[in-house]
């Protein structure tokens, strides 16, 4: 049983495969003074990034959990969201509001796809 561990820090790995099943770390933005859309815009490229440099892609998203600051941003989020995810590949996903690590976080994403 083989694990595949990615982009190590000491910590964490931004990105486990095992099974042929792909797991990545929580994702942000990482830029200061952006609002939700530019951070959720911002994370979902670097999912995408993730997954297409590992072996996977978002038509491959299993389930996407996002952990929002305030529910209060949710229909913003949501629109860049449902802008990215193409119809007839919307993953299982769940949103929770969440205390984030670092006070200008807004969104944070983790997410589980298939190896293609």
């Amino acid at each position: 049983m083989t694990v595949e561990r990615y982009e190590g820090t000491g910590r964490m790995s931004r990105v486990v495969v095992h099974n042929g099943t792909m797991y990545l770390c929580g994702q942000t933005s990482g830029e200061k003074d952006q609002d939700i859309k530019a951070q959720t815009s911002a994370v979902l490229k670097k999912v995408e990034d993730l997954l297409d440099k590992y072996g996977s892609d978002k038509k491959h998203i299993l389930s996407t959990t996002i952990y929002i600051k305030e529910m209060s941003l949710f229909s913003e989020m949501n629109e860049v969201w449902d802008s990215w995810v193409e119809k007839g590949f919307e993953p299982a996903r769940a949103c929770v509001e969440a205390k984030m690590a670092r006070e200008e976080i807004l969104v944070e994403m983790s997410v589980i796809a298939a190896v293609k």
